[in-house]
């Protein structure tokens, strides 16, 4: 009984091979930006999802983001 409560830890520990590559290679450079936060994401309260949308949109619309 033991063994198999070791084989079934082992079995769970290990990830799968494949799947989604990690993100990375991005750079973003916010220099010379004269923006406030306020016009970037409104004056009213956001969630973080909502801010992270206008955020990357901002970034793509200005041209702000290179690839490394």
């Amino acid at each position: 009984m033991a063994k198999a409560k070791r084989a079934r830890k082992a079995k769970r520990g290990k990830k799968a091979k494949g799947g989604k590559k990690p993100f990375g290679g991005y750079s973003v450079s916010f220099k010379g930006c004269m923006d406030t936060l306020e016009k970037i994401f409104g004056s009213t309260p956001i969630g973080p999802s909502v801010m992270t949308k206008k955020l990357w949109g901002y970034v793509k619309r200005r041209r702000l983001g290179k690839r490394r």
